[in-house]
């Protein structure tokens, strides 16, 4: 054994072997982020439309981040957004932490629980998203035949396109259902690593479940919470699919969110440079977003 490697240094070789070989996925990481973040930024800079083929692709500045921060459709469409997430979010969450913690406790059947569990989100959105869209549907679907064996006048109710509120309440339940297993299974491993001797010595000093829960549970589980807080307000954050499957945007444009909008803005009416502007705006969104709960989450120092 060399020297280096005896004293626990790392040599100049092998550190040398260890930036080649993870070069190839840096590599392979530029080619799929970092160049089309460039490009974005360009596309977001200059007049890039395709349906005007025959002007120049001028140089624009911020001119197309002045033309959405001003957009009354980019606007509804932030606020849409942040709706969704914050109420999308905070049911999640809660719910999964009451999923976690059953099945965190000892109970025959466990296991098959657990692995149950992740079903739904195991299944591709897309798929998920069909499903509830046939569910949800008036003539084929069970949402109204079951509602209906509470009150007649809920047999034909139209979920999808003809009503706003109704439109979101399908769009919420599809992404819930779709999404808790996700945050449970994160709490769930949480809580799993939380020793079990404190809540023993907090049952001998004669504390309660809230109390156990409120002064021991949550805050040992803040790693796991901000975790879970970062990954799923992304994911609201930058809904799409769901909602490009059940409602396309629609009635109208009311549920249209920001992922949409950009959707729309690049691919259907082929405005590179404005939706190039979208895009990042939603990016510096997500960063600030993340930065907020990285903060509020972070470990006090003494």
């Amino acid at each position: 054994m060399s020297r280096g490697r005896a004293s626990g240094r790392v040599s100049p070789g092998d550190r040398y072997l260890g930036y080649l070989l993870v070069a190839p996925v840096l590599v392979a990481l530029a080619a799929i982020t970092v160049y089309p973040l460039i490009y974005n930024i360009w596309n977001s800079l200059h007049f890039d439309n395709l349906s005007y083929g025959g002007l120049p692709h001028s140089f624009t500045g911020i001119k197309n981040y002045k033309a959405v921060l001003t957009n009354p459709v980019w606007i509804g469409a932030l606020e849409r957004t942040l709706v969704f997430t914050v109420v999308s979010v905070g049911f999640d969450l809660v719910v999964a932490l009451a999923l976690a913690l059953m099945l965190h406790r000892q109970f025959r059947g466990r296991g098959f629980l657990r692995a149950a569990v992740l079903v739904p989100w195991a299944v591709p959105t897309v798929v998920s998203a069909m499903l509830w869209k046939t569910m949800f549907d008036p003539r084929a679907g069970f949402v109204d035949y079951f509602l209906a064996a509470f009150h007649p006048a809920w047999a034909g109710l139209s979920w999808l396109g003809a009503n706003t509120f109704r439109s979101w309440v399908a769009i919420f339940v599809a992404d819930s259902w779709k999404n808790i297993p996700f945050v449970a299974i994160l709490l769930l491993a949480g809580l799993q690593v939380i020793p079990g001797d404190v809540y023993e010595a907090a049952r001998v000093d004669g504390a309660s479940w809230w109390q156990s829960f409120r002064r021991i549970t949550l805050p040992m589980l803040k790693p796991a919470l901000s975790t879970a807080l970062i990954f799923r307000t992304l994911q609201a954050l930058l809904v799409f699919d769901v909602i490009y499957i059940m409602t396309g945007g629609g009635p109208g444009n009311s549920t249209q969110t920001l992922s949409f909008l950009s959707y729309n803005t690049f691919i259907v009416n082929t405005d590179f440079g404005t939706g190039g502007a979208m895009s990042l705006l939603l990016v510096v969104l997500a960063l600030v977003v993340s930065a907020i709960y990285v903060r509020a989450f972070r470990p006090a120092t003494t």
